[in-house]
């Protein structure tokens, strides 16, 4: 099918589901046919990233580009990921597919200079916070960077794998708190740069969405204008806040 968009997820399962839910909600369609075709990899036993990176644990790379491939045979002409540590791999990723594979970093960091904001905060995994993916795209923009120390970002994990446990109402008031100390930090707006965090902070995105850059909704809206070029249509897309 011609413009069929492919997610490799799984990564949690929870983040897949509510990437499928921001496609059905900022998708412009007045009936089921004018929805963007999509086939989903929600399969979890893809190795925790995080483990992989940072204890030495089994790498995801063999099954995500395993279930890469399917996707492709599958039919889909671009692929999405609703995983941002994932993307430590998205080179190997990309060299082993033969379409398009949209990158969640890049499509969050163009929703961030939008913002034309300088101090950005930064809620994410300890791997992605490790390896630099946002802070290094964030400080050769000239912009500065505000992360958790240590201990909060002992508990910006904890709160993430509650939400993978079950426990989303732990998982939220813990979140917000250290949402919270960086904005006390002098955060202007924060990027949600764990597909996962924007799921335990639905309610405050809802109520301050200017306050938050959610990865997710950016990749969303950069797979709908990718369709929108595909398919030749126009304002496919409803707005930045579905």
């Amino acid at each position: 099918m011609k413009g069929l968009i492919g997610v490799l997820g799984g990564m949690g399962p929870a983040a897949t589901v509510d990437l499928f839910n921001k496609f059905v909600t900022y998708t412009v369609a007045n009936k089921d046919q004018e929805h963007i075709p999509l086939i989903i990899s929600s399969i979890p036993d893809i190795p925790d990233r995080t483990e992989a990176l940072l204890n030495h644990g089994k790498s995801p790379l063999p099954l995500m580009t395993d279930y890469l491939k399917k996707l492709e045979n599958a039919g889909a002409e671009c692929i999405v990921i609703p995983c941002n540590t994932a993307h430590f791999w998205f080179n190997e990723l990309k060299e082993a597919c033969h379409v398009d594979i949209l990158n969640i970093v890049e499509t969050t960091m163009n929703e961030v200079l939008a913002t034309k904001k300088k101090n950005i905060g930064l809620l994410a995994t300890n791997a992605t916070m490790s390896m630099g993916l946002y802070q290094k795209n964030i400080e050769s923009k000239h912009l500065n960077c505000i992360t958790p120390d240590k201990a909060s970002q002992e508990q910006v994990m904890k709160s993430i794998y509650l939400l993978k446990s079950g426990n989303k109402k732990m998982a939220e008031r813990i979140m917000k708190e250290q949402a919270n100390l960086l904005f006390q930090k002098g955060a202007e707006v924060i990027v949600l740069g764990c597909t996962e965090v924007p799921v335990i902070l639905e309610n405050e995105t809802r109520e301050y969405p200017d306050k938050y850059i959610d990865s997710t909704s950016s990749l969303v809206r950069a797979s709908i204008h990718w369709y929108e070029n595909r398919m030749d249509k126009q304002n496919l897309i409803i707005n930045k806040n579905g």
